[in-house]
């Protein structure tokens, strides 16, 4: 038996059942981020298929809802009744809704059943941080940065690849049922492998202050899906789901003051660094979504790149964010300093954002490339970093919620960047299309801001060069918004307080601390 200490001490020699473990939250892991973007390539077909055009964002945004409400319950469920338990249930939640999801025979359905998805998807990649953290102490931690990174390159690059793949094959159904066999052999290896200490809470369960929680995430979220599309910002609906979110977000935080089980304890955030890593994490989810969204659209558009391979255009990014978090992590975990990153990660993602905003119609793909590599160095220094660094600054028994609070962060800021990103972007578009190709221009554009491949091919040479500048404008707004909110992230980096990692290290940290690791209870045993 090997506990998490002798984990943290022997680096080097990783018993095989904590690696099979690993590779079973690794698979969970690319569950979590695989599916929005196989999902996205079938849509076409599935519209084609079960009709309800008009209802095609709610498929999205129905998972993307269920997933953010749900975010923050599955870390404290997992902290007050022991992750194990808590993690298995959430995939099969996830399992359930693949197949339901499958199986739907109108949109309706889809809807429903996506949000039953997207209610299991919430503990996913909350399950997978926590557990982590249970299971290798933070100075160790950092190594694992490479894996996840690359899980997440992986399923950004390869989503629309294998989504395309599966559709024209299989059909757009084995979508959803490609996840149960993988879901399958993640849970079986759960299940037989990973052994974490029983826990039973005597508490009850915060339910007004998860209900007030729930509220006030659907309605921020709506607000950024809908604002600037369906509705007009200054609506009276947007205006409503506004007034909503604030009172709810407002009352939740009353409420955790007199709740005896909080769902988010709010002394958690008396730690300065979890407070500048969840402000970090939101920009970071900010730009990041922001810039898988409008780079393919800029290199298809603009540089006439194949949509099919929308996901390879954006491997400097990922493959440079790749290689610097296994960099960072293996600085970190031979250091035990981290600072420089988030710092160096920042001041990186600024000066790449500012760089693909000057992007332009005569931009060449090798120049856009280096861009983009720019941006993803900077990614790379900060994605894991911000996790480990929160869940560093918390006690054991706040893993969950410190893993779920931080995580929920980045998907709120994702959903933001999103909105306003595009907001700007759509009406850069139109106006630049009506400046250069008058009510033409304006028709183009009525209904979208972003014409598809096919769409685009059947327009009048003159109306595509004047797409090409408007899309070429609509990047620069974005990016340079995008630039000046990572200016928040640079300023917080610098407030980020190096605290040493727990755990031992390696070496000379190991000989000089023998009183403090003895000191450690094992959080958990591996069988």
């Amino acid at each position: 038996m090997a506990d998490a200490q002798t984990v943290g001490t022997e680096p080097e020699k990783q018993p095989r059942s904590v690696r099979v473990v690993l590779l079973a939250l690794m698979i969970t892991m690319m569950l979590a981020m695989l599916d929005n973007m196989i999902i996205g390539t079938a849509m076409p077909t599935i519209v084609g298929e079960l009709g309800g055009l008009e209802h095609l964002s709610w498929v999205v945004t129905a998972y993307t809802l269920a997933t953010a409400a749900s975010t923050p319950l599955w870390g404290k469920l997992g902290d007050m009744y022991g992750r194990k338990g808590v993690f298995m249930s959430s995939i099969v939640l996830f399992l359930i809704g693949s197949a339901l999801s499958g199986m739907a025979q109108d949109m309706g359905q889809l809807i429903g059943f996506r949000a039953v998805q997207g209610l299991g998807a919430g503990g996913l990649m909350v399950g997978v941080m926590a557990i982590i953290g249970d299971l290798i102490p933070p100075r160790e931690r950092g190594k694992y940065q490479g894996m996840m990174a690359g899980v997440m390159a992986l399923a950004m690059i390869g989503g629309p690849l294998v989504g395309g793949t599966i559709t024209d094959n299989w059909g757009w159904r084995w979508s959803f049922y490609i996840n149960l066999p993988l879901g399958v052999i993640a849970l079986a290896a759960i299940s037989v492998v990973l052994q974490l200490p029983k826990k039973r809470s005597q508490a009850r369960i915060d339910y007004l202050g998860a209900g007030l929680l729930t509220v006030g995430i659907t309605a921020i979220v709506l607000v950024t899906t809908w604002g600037g599309s369906q509705y007009a910002w200054t609506s009276a609906r947007i205006m409503e789901l506004i007034g909503i979110g604030v009172a709810s977000l407002i009352g939740f935080v009353f409420w955790q003051t007199k709740a005896a089980e909080p769902v988010v304890p709010l002394h958690i955030f008396r730690s300065l660094n979890f407070t500048l890593m969840s402000v970090i994490g939101f920009i970071t989810g900010f730009v990041m979504f922001g810039a898988t969204l409008f780079l393919p659209l800029y290199q298809q558009s603009v540089q006439g790149a194949s949509a099919t391979n929308s996901g390879l255009l954006l491997l400097p990014m990922l493959g440079a964010m790749l290689v610097t978090s296994m960099v960072a992590g293996r600085v970190t975990t031979n250091t035990g300093r981290y600072k420089v990153f988030p710092i160096v990660g920042s001041v990186l993602m600024v000066v790449g954002l500012y760089l693909l905003s000057l992007m332009d119609t005569d931009t060449s793909r090798i120049t856009s490339g280096v861009y983009m590599a720019v941006v993803g160095l900077g990614m790379g220094c900060l994605m894991q970093i911000t996790m480990l660094v929160a869940q560093n600054s918390v006690e054991m028994k706040d893993m969950g919620v410190a893993s779920s609070s931080t995580t929920l962060f980045r998907t709120l800021g994702s959903s933001f960047g999103v909105a306003i990103m595009g907001a700007l972007f759509n009406n850069r578009v139109q106006h630049v299309m009506s400046e250069r190709a008058g009510a033409l221009g304006s028709k183009v554009t009525e209904q979208s801001a972003q014409l598809d491949a096919a769409s685009l091919a059947k327009l009048p040479e003159a109306a595509r060069e004047a797409y090409q500048h408007a899309v070429s404008a609509g990047t620069h707004s974005a990016f340079l918004l995008g630039a000046a909110v990572a200016l928040v992230a640079m300023v917080a980096s610098w407030f980020v307080k190096e605290v040493p990692l727990k755990g031992a290290g390696p070496q000379k940290e190991q000989k000089g601390s023998t009183e403090e690791n003895a000191a450690q209870p094992p959080v958990s045993e591996i069988v």
